[in-house]
């Protein structure tokens, strides 16, 4: 079993009417997320609009939630700048979690030398795991492969990788070259299959919010060898990957959405995100609809 579950999910963060942080809400979504099947829970991620919590507000997230919950808590401490990363992420150490999120700085755009001073200094800082996110769409930043590998094999708590970065071939190269208790997890869903070919253990979603028994059943086939199957459970989720976000609606916007129409009490998104376009409430609705059909008529 990877240390972090095969599916995990990057948690929406909830606020209220007024855009204010909704602890109780967090803990009853957290509760509900691990009752749906996933096996670990990103907090304070990008799908948990991270740019836009404060540090007390995600020091809060960290200790309420890894009380709450029995799974791995997985706190994402950093951003773009790293005296702040390291000084939060030692604090975020001290409050339950299981690990440690850190995604590639973002706008910046450092070199490659400086990503990797930068890792080795949120890595000095905590006696937990890591798990480096690389999403260069969002970071404007690709991380090397050598920069990777260097990380992996060096650093003792740098022990995973979240995969956003769209070329499984490359991610294959880095696979080859690391550890083998060095894992890597997709972080963009529509690469599930993909990476799971090339050597992932497991995926870190945001449709795993509303599809979490549809990839347990998906992993699980591949993993006894049914690649059929699991291809097919993959084209099912296909309308779900394309929902998750789009240039109208980014991520978090329609998960945000998804979860309000299923009874959560998620809020809206903090700006610069921006409110739902119109329409998606039905759209958030057809796409769970038809997933409720085919889960089911496989249970026929």
């Amino acid at each position: 079993m990877p240390r972090f579950g095969v599916v995990s999910v990057a948690m929406v963060t909830p606020f209220d009417n007024d855009g204010e942080l909704d602890v109780d809400a967090a803990v009853a979504l957290a509760k509900f997320l691990v009752a749906e099947g996933n096996e670990s829970l990103v907090v304070s991620g990008t799908t948990g609009e991270s740019a836009t919590l404060s540090i007390e507000e995600k020091l809060t997230l960290f200790e309420t939630i890894s009380a709450a919950v029995t799974v791995p808590v997985i706190g994402g401490t950093t951003g773009s700048n790293t005296r702040q990363d390291v000084g939060l992420t030692a604090e975020a150490s001290k409050l339950g979690l299981a690990a440690i999120l850190g995604v590639s700085p973002y706008y910046n755009r450092p070199s490659q030398i400086g990503i990797e001073a930068h890792f080795r200094a949120i890595a000095s800082a905590t006696d937990l795991a890591v798990m480096i996110y690389d999403i260069p769409k969002r970071t404007g930043r690709k991380m090397s492969n050598d920069t990777m590998i260097r990380l992996a094999t060096d650093v003792t708590n740098i022990v995973a990788l979240k995969d956003a970065a769209g070329d499984p071939s490359e991610t294959a190269k880095v696979i080859a070259a690391v550890p083998d208790d060095f894992e890597v997890y997709s972080g963009d869903s529509p690469m599930n299959l993909p990476l799971l070919a090339v050597g992932a253990v497991g995926a870190v979603g945001v449709c795993t919010h509303w599809a979490a028994p549809e990839h347990t059943k998906m992993f699980a086939a591949w993993n006894r060898g049914d690649i059929a199957e699991a291809q097919r459970i993959n084209r099912l989720l296909i309308e779900s990957y394309s929902f998750e976000g789009n240039d109208d609606a980014p991520n978090p916007v329609q998960p945000k959405v998804m979860m309000q129409t299923l009874g959560h009490r998620v809020g809206a998104c903090r700006l610069p995100m921006g409110p739902a376009p119109t329409g998606t409430e039905d759209a958030a609705r057809a796409v769970y609809r038809n997933l409720l059909a085919t889960r089911e008529r496989s249970q026929q």
